[in-house]
């Protein structure tokens, strides 16, 4: 059933500098919340030096992280469609802050776990808020304006990684996660006083209807009952498994590999290996956001998609054969983040592309659970790595990215046209049915 919600007449033109200020704060506010995943690899060896937990064990902290952050996010945003996005994200910095103060403090693996439900209730307040508001400012250019406060996320670790390190090495873990727990959740509550949703729904440009884009707004419930939702689904879980298997483990393999403070030289600058690939990680990663997003918004979802998957999957097998020099170690992950990271800027787009804008907060937050799903491989990739070592666990990872690649452009691209024009069928035929009862 399609529901008779359609985009309203817009009373504040969408090229307002406005929406720009908008979504530079929600950027602002992402990159805060990106150390809660992307620094975490640094805080698992330190921790399992203090404590002597194992490392399946504190990675699982990770993964009740990462669940509770992704699968709560469309409780979030239904007080995000009701109340608006202030209250939501001002809880966030809040929950954010209170997570890392809690790990500080973490003397058992429950207080730890504690901590790691707090920072996904505050983490995914956050993130699903600043991706949904920009789905709705800018539905003209939704690749690109999901593409950079995802780069938030993305890259917000980059200028901290270094000093969160350094910060570990000098003065402890507790000392990092109190410190920049307390600061990150301070600057995410100041900025949520500035934040808003659009008055009223934006409609795309003309200019962008060459993408399949529906004129209909679908609600919640009826999004959950298509078909091309799960393929969606499916495809994202598939993709993210990888990804965070590898964001949250890399330190651990970078160990294992027996390269993590080996001297890598690049481009004039020489790191640890480990150091190295984490900042390029996130530079690369933050960078792809956006320009995926960009490059979606003028060749298509489905095929960006194609492009962005096979060569993740051409990466991880690189690091599966080489990934024991530490130069390539460098290079093959910061490439790899660099079209990993596209997910969190595709999905969305191709989610309001799909189901419309006016709940478009609701409906890409469960979409956004897939990461959450695919969050419950991460501890199964340290049992896997235990028993047949790392390249095991990249084989796996390739063959997932591959077929995401290939059901990409052979599955989603036409299942996604053929529910958009189908529903914009029956909408029609609904109104002309309607219309000849009424006159008759």
């Amino acid at each position: 059933m399609v529901s008779s919600t359609t985009a309203a007449t817009p009373a504040q033109p969408s090229s307002s500098g406005f929406r720009w200020l908008q979504l530079a704060m929600g950027i602002v506010c992402m990159a805060m919340i990106a150390n809660l995943q992307y620094g975490w690899t640094l805080f698992v060896d330190p921790i399992d030096g203090a404590h002597h937990w194992g490392r399946a064990a504190i990675q699982f902290a990770f993964t009740i992280f990462v669940v509770t952050e992704t699968w709560l996010v469309p409780v979030e945003a239904w007080f995000v469609d009701k109340y608006g996005p202030r209250i939501v994200i001002m809880f966030g910095g809040v929950m954010i802050a209170l997570a890392w103060v809690l790990n500080s403090y973490a003397d058992s693996l429950t207080l730890l776990y504690t901590a790691a439900v707090f920072g996904g209730i505050g983490a995914g307040a956050v993130y699903g808020t600043c991706v949904g508001n920009a789905l709705k400012w800018f539905p003209d250019r939704r690749g690109l304006a999901a593409g950079a406060t995802a780069a938030g996320f993305g890259a917000g670790a980059a200028l901290t990684i270094v000093p969160i390190a350094s910060m570990i090495a000098s003065s402890g873990y507790q000392a990092a996660f109190f410190d920049f727990g307390i600061g990150q959740g301070l600057i995410v509550f100041v900025l949520a006083f500035f934040i808003r949703k659009p008055d009223v729904s934006i409609p795309p440009r003309k200019k962008q209807l060459n993408l399949p884009q529906t004129r209909i707004d679908f609600t919640p419930p009826q999004v959950l009952r298509s078909p091309i939702f799960w393929v969606m689904y499916l495809v994202f879980v598939m993709v993210a498994a990888g990804g965070l298997m590898t964001a949250a483990q890399i330190a651990p393999i970078a160990h294992d590999y027996k390269i993590a403070n080996t001297p890598v030289t690049l481009a004039g600058f020489q790191m640890a290996a480990l150091t190295f690939a984490i900042s390029l990680d996130r530079i690369f990663d933050g960078f792809g956001r956006p320009f995926f997003g960009w490059v979606s918004d003028t060749i298509g979802r489905e095929h960006t998609m194609f492009i962005a998957f096979g060569t993740a999957a051409l990466m991880l097998l690189t690091l599966s054969t080489w990934g024991h020099n530490p130069l390539v170690f460098v290079l093959a992950t910061a490439v790899y983040f660099g079209v990993f990271g596209e997910i969190y800027s595709l999905f969305p787009a191709t989610c309001g592309d799909t189901f419309g804008s006016k709940f478009a907060t609701t409906n890409n937050g469960m979409l956004y659970t897939a990461k959450g799903t695919a969050s419950l491989l991460v501890p199964a990739a340290s049992i896997i790595a235990t028993t047949y070592g790392w390249q095991a666990v990249f084989v796996v990872a390739v063959a997932l990215n591959a077929t995401a690649a290939l059901m990409a452009l052979f599955v989603i691209k036409p299942l996604r046209r053929a529910f958009i024009l189908g529903s914009e069928a029956a909408a029609e035929a609904a109104t002309v049915t309607k219309t000849s009862a009424e006159t008759a």
